[in-house]
């Protein structure tokens, strides 16, 4: 077997150390920096010749900078003789734009980045929850696109939840709604009508389903500028919700994405270090971070050891 080994880029330090420990093996060393002009300057400072590489960026924001790290680092590490070179990309930037809507005249940004991957020399990704599951055919390359829900779960079951019920916060996520909801034993559900009438702007219409002296749980891929996601919990308190958490593996938190959740009557939002936290957001008292270095970890041996991935959900 290839000998294992960790990178990192800039993007989520602290997720690759605490996968890493996981595997008990250290992060490899390796030099991600910036030249004078801004250019990115990368230099693999061990030997990775034969090497099973896996190198962990997400493409979050600044998400230009982020994906150009990684892209140099799979160059530097197939142009240092690496055996299989891995991409772990916890968050995979660009995911929302996998489409031409009604044939407008715009870019299919996620296949163009899956094609600057594949190009530069991956030989796999593995990514969690990706925003629409489809993109996996951009590849060329093997795309392992894990689920974080068992993560998020386990805190829904530890939670202590009063008469619950799920919530999806568009109609786009009902099926994700449904599949939590079976998870915790068959509840209801509830789902929030909304009309957007732009980008990060949304306007809630309607409420279908009984959340009155209920706590309910927001379920998504991810939150951005926490527009939607506060219109819905309001929507809900007004409909007489008992509590209202928000459950989201992808904490992107753009815009006024702080100020939008600290002044919400959200009553906590509970997101993944899929995404490094800002400051800004862990001050508004109202996030809480899980981490998913076990299930990261895990699939990065069961990758290397050529395990079955699928298995670690099996019983889920």
């Amino acid at each position: 077997m290839p000998d294992m080994k960790l990178f990192a880029g800039n993007a989520t330090p602290e997720l690759a150390q605490r996968i890493a420990d996981r595997l008990y093996i250290s992060l490899g060393d390796a030099t991600v920096d910036r030249f004078s002009d801004g250019e990115v300057a990368v230099q693999i400072n061990e030997n990775v010749r034969g090497s099973d590489v896996f190198i962990i960026q997400s493409t979050c924001a600044p998400t230009n900078d982020n994906l150009m790290e990684l892209v140099v680092m799979i160059d530097a590490m197939r142009r240092a003789s690496a055996g299989r070179i891995t991409a772990v990309i916890p968050y995979f930037g660009y995911a929302r734009q996998d489409r031409r809507v009604r044939s407008a005249r715009v870019p299919i940004t996620a296949k163009v980045v899956a094609d600057f991957l594949s190009n530069v020399g991956v030989d796999r990704v593995l990514t969690i929850d990706l925003h629409a599951e489809q993109i996996q055919g951009f590849f060329d390359v093997p795309v392992d696109n894990i689920f974080g829900t068992p993560v998020l779960l386990e805190d829904m079951a530890n939670r202590g939840l009063e008469d619950p019920v799920v919530v999806s916060p568009d109609l786009g996520g009902v099926v994700r709604a449904r599949a939590t909801a079976k998870a915790l034993g068959d509840i209801d559900i509830a789902i929030v009508d909304k009309r957007r009438p732009r980008a990060n702007v949304s306007e809630v219409m309607n409420l279908i389903g009984d959340v009155e002296g209920r706590d309910c749980v927001i379920v998504d891929d991810m939150i951005d500028t926490g527009g939607t996601l506060c219109k819905a919990a309001e929507a809900l308190k007004e409909r007489g919700a008992k509590r209202v958490f928000a459950y989201a593996t992808h904490a992107v938190f753009s815009g006024n994405a702080a100020k939008n959740i600290k002044n919400s009557v959200l009553d906590q939002v509970i997101v993944t270090d899929s995404i490094t936290l800002t400051k800004e957001m862990a001050a508004t008292g109202k996030v809480h971070q899980l981490t998913l270095s076990s299930m990261l970890a895990e699939a990065i041996r069961r990758i290397s050891n050529e395990e079955s991935i699928s298995a670690m959900f099996s019983s889920k």
